[in-house]
C-alpha cells in the first residue's frame, strides 16, 4: 500500500462519489443547503481512519479544522458534524457493501466480541442498553455487540453482521455466504448438522470445521485439514481492526453512534485492502 499524502485524499473522495447512491440530497429535507455534501462526511472519516485513526468524533472534528480547513472549508461545528456523520450511516453502509468481495469461492468465518464496557459496569450501562447482551467465550463472559464476519484468502472481507453478543455464531452464517461460495471454512461453532445441511441446500456451500470437543472424531480429507490450517487468518484480521483500527470501543454516546464508529472501521479496512 502507498504511504497517504495529503493528495490521495482527493482519489478517495472520487471513489466514495462513484459509489455513492446518485441522485443524494444537497440540502438538509428542502431546507439550507448542507455544509458538507454526503460524500465529503464519509471521505472525511474514512481519511481519518486511514491516517491518524481518531478514535472519537470530537477528535477526528478537530483534526479536520487543524488540518484540513481548506479541504473542507464549510466545516460546521462539532455538534452539526456528530448530525452529518449520523445521517451518513446509510451511506457508508451502501459503500462498505459495494466493495465487499461477496464473489470469493472459498471465505474463513469467525465472530469476535465488542464490548461496549467492562463487565462490572454493564449493569450501569444505558447508552446500548436496549441491544447490547452478555455473550460468552474462550476468553470468558463480555457485554456488548458480536461482529461476524467472512473474509476471502487475501483477507479481504467478503460479508459481515452486527449482532448482540449473545447469538450464537453459526446463526449468522448465511448472512455471511452467498450463492458464489463453494466451501466455508469456521470453527468448531459452525460445525452443527442443521446449519450445515441448510446452507448445503440454499447456497450449495460445504462448510469445513472441526469436531466439536464432545463429539467424536471425525475423518478429514488432506485439502480440509489445509484449510483448517489456514484458518487464523481471520482471527489476525480481527486483532488487527482491534488493535490497529480500534475496533473496539466505549466513547460513542448513542447507539447511531457506535454503528457510525464500526461502519467507518470496516469501510476503511476493506478500502485498505480493495
Amino acid at each position: 500500500m502507498l504511504a497517504l499524502t495529503k493528495e490521495y485524499i482527493t482519489d478517495l473522495y472520487y471513489l466514495v462519489d462513484e459509489l455513492l447512491p446518485k441522485g443524494l440530497p444537497k440540502n438538509n429535507l428542502g431546507g439550507r443547503p448542507l455544509s458538507l455534501i454526503p460524500a465529503e462526511v464519509v471521505t472525511l472519516l474514512l481519511w481519518n481512519t486511514l491516517t491518524v485513526r481518531s478514535k472519537t468524533l470530537k477528535d477526528a472534528h478537530a483534526w479536520a479544522q487543524m488540518y484540513h480547513a481548506d479541504d473542507f472549508p464549510t466545516l460546521p461545528k462539532y455538534k452539526a458534524f456528530v448530525h452529518l456523520c449520523h445521517q451518513a450511516g446509510p451511506n457508508m453502509l451502501h459503500v462498505l457493501q459495494s466493495l465487499l468481495a461477496s464473489n470469493s469461492p472459498l471465505v474463513f468465518v469467525d465472530s469476535t466480541m465488542l464490548q461496549v464496557c467492562k463487565l462490572v459496569r454493564a449493569d450501569s450501562h444505558k447508552v446500548a442498553a436496549n441491544i447490547a447482551d452478555f455473550g460468552k467465550n474462550h476468553q470468558g463472559w463480555h457485554y456488548g455487540f458480536k461482529l461476524h464476519a467472512s473474509i476471502n484468502p487475501k483477507n479481504q472481507l467478503c460479508g459481515f453482521a452486527l449482532t448482540p453478543a449473545s447469538i450464537y455464531d453459526a446463526q449468522k452464517l448465511p448472512n455471511l455466504i452467498n450463492h458464489n461460495t463453494r466451501v466455508a471454512v469456521g470453527d468448531s461453532h459452525y460445525g452443527a448438522s442443521v446449519m450445515r445441511a441448510a446452507v448445503w441446500k440454499k447456497f450449495g456451500t460445504l462448510v469445513v470445521a472441526p469436531p466439536h470437543f464432545k463429539q467424536k472424531k471425525k475423518l478429514i480429507t488432506w485439502w480440509q485439514h489445509k484449510l483448517l490450517t489456514m484458518r487464523p487468518k481471520i482471527e489476525s484480521v480481527f486483532d488487527y481492526l482491534k488493535e490497529h483500527l480500534h475496533l473496539v470501543t466505549s466513547f460513542p454516546r448513542s447507539v447511531s453512534g457506535y454503528l457510525i464508529h464500526y461502519l467507518r472501521i470496516l469501510l476503511a479496512y476493506q478500502i485498505m485492502h480493495f
